[in-house]
């Protein structure tokens, strides 16, 4: 299976416990469909064998009593603690099923006992392809419940980083759904500490232990978390007082989240894992490597943090160029370029990301730049007669936006990377100490879009390489 064929990335909130999504098999069985909450349908197929993806998507969305558009904004997806792919509506569940060993064996680096003892489920989540504008368009509460839990269980298991106040503002809206407007003479306090991690990100819920956690006895008062929730949770009703004709009130609240969710740039990716180098420190210049997530979508390509759940780096299309390589007997490597700056002096980056999964993911950005660029045609007529013509009046960029450097956990940290610098002199690629060259990738957004500017290096810039 390639890129082509559906995404597979890391697990994150489906990290639950082995379970099997068909309990029978002969000329009828029962098939199992998980929802994001763990909500269970029950499908009973015949043909289970031959059966598309595609005949079982319409037989979740008449059980569910869902609108057209839930057609295409959700698909199925195969999931385990290994392993995710989303299929297309030509795959064969039960066959991809069959031959889970062999993608595990081929995408991941489980151990045999790990291979062997792995199951994937059926799961109804959100299809990646399906743009962010066309959520904000939908107001059917059903179909808004499920992108919310989607989006809740991936900011409580930290998949989605946020900052803090960001994830009591989300929090404080979950607690609107889940335990009603706020009333000032309930002990709100006490319930919102029972039930924490059912609001905030775990590793916001950790309380101290050991001696000094003992001193503090019972009584001691609310951490920074729980006050921040608190706050914001007083502050719901009246901030989402005004709600629309068209929804609920649960639904408005739904749509609140997710539109809160839509400002963080990894909304509705495709994960995956891989490793970087660690840059080089001490006085031995020891590196490593550091576990990322690699997080695709239809606007960029992020790179996390795994362990301090933060963005590492993020580009947009038009900011990169990416390959592949898989050579024999070494690890498979997605390539990132992008421009940058080092010592104040503008350079090509190159970014190695060590990964089984890195022809998923370069297969992945060439599909996703590929619907980008087929939808851009359509945008003008759907748009109003006057900007439309804006964008062609300015001249294309001659050089990509530089990327922020903020303390917040959804700005690159290019600083925290261990990066190849690269400048050409007219006859080879040489290490740059530092100037800047045109890419030596050939995969990347057309030149009207986007593109490196040459500059030419002097001579004492240089080290071959």
């Amino acid at each position: 299976m390639d890129g082509a064929e559906g995404n597979a990335g890391q697990p994150g909130p489906a990290e639950r416990s082995h379970r099997s999504s068909v309990s029978s098999v002969g000329a009828r069985a029962d098939v199992l469909v998980y929802l994001a909450d763990d909500t269970v349908v029950p499908l009973a197929v015949e043909n289970l064998s031959s059966i598309s993806a595609q005949e079982l998507h319409r037989a979740v969305h008449e059980v569910l009593q869902l609108p057209d558009v839930a057609l295409d904004a959700f698909a199925l997806w195969l999931v385990s603690p290994l392993l995710e792919v989303q299929l297309k509506p030509k795959h064969q569940p039960y066959k991809l099923g069959r031959q889970w060993p062999e993608l595990l064996l081929r995408f991941t680096d489980a151990s045999d006992d790990d291979v062997a003892m792995d199951e994937p489920s059926l799961q109804f989540r959100r299809n990646v392809f399906f743009p962010k504008r066309r959520e904000l368009q939908i107001h059917d509460e059903a179909v808004l419940r499920l992108f919310y839990e989607e989006a809740k269980g991936n900011v409580l298991t930290a998949r989605y980083p946020c900052d803090l106040e960001d994830c009591e503002v989300l929090g404080a809206l979950v607690c609107r759904v889940q335990l009603g407007p706020y009333q000032p003479g309930q002990p709100a306090a006490c319930t919102l500490r029972e039930k924490l991690d059912s609001f905030l990100p775990a590793h916001l819920c950790k309380r101290g232990h050991g001696l000094f956690a003992a001193f503090r006895g019972r009584g001691s008062k609310t951490g920074p978390g729980e006050q921040g929730l608190l706050n914001a949770y007083r502050q719901v009703k009246e901030a989402t007082g005004s709600d629309s004709e068209h929804e609920t009130t649960l639904g408005s609240h739904y749509r609140a989240y997710l539109l809160k969710c839509h400002e963080l740039p990894f909304y509705g990716c495709a994960f995956f894992h891989g490793e970087i180098d660690k840059p080089a420190q001490g006085f031995l210049h020891r590196g490593g490597r550091k576990p990322v997530t690699v997080a695709i979508s239809l606007e960029g390509v992020h790179v996390i943090d795994s362990r301090e759940k933060h963005v590492l780096l993020g580009l947009g299309f038009q900011e990169l160029s990416w390959d592949h390589t898989s050579p024999e007997e070494e690890e498979p490597v997605l390539w990132l370029e992008f421009d940058g700056d080092s010592e104040g002096m503008p350079v090509n980056k190159l970014l190695r990301i060590y990964s089984k999964q890195a022809e998923l993911m370069s297969g992945l950005i060439e599909y996703c730049i590929e619907l980008s660029q087929a939808s851009e045609p359509t945008l003008p007529q759907e748009s109003a007669s006057g900007p439309q013509e804006a964008p062609s009046s300015s001249p294309p960029p001659t050089q990509r936006p530089k990327l922020r450097r903020q303390g917040s956990v959804v700005c690159s940290r290019i600083q925290h990377l261990s990066t190849i610098d690269y400048v050409e002199d007219g006859k080879g690629i040489k290490r740059v100490k530092p100037k800047r060259t045109t890419s030596f990738f050939s995969r990347q957004l057309s030149s009207s879009q986007g593109s490196y500017t040459v500059v030419q290096p002097t001579d004492d810039s240089l080290e071959q390489s």
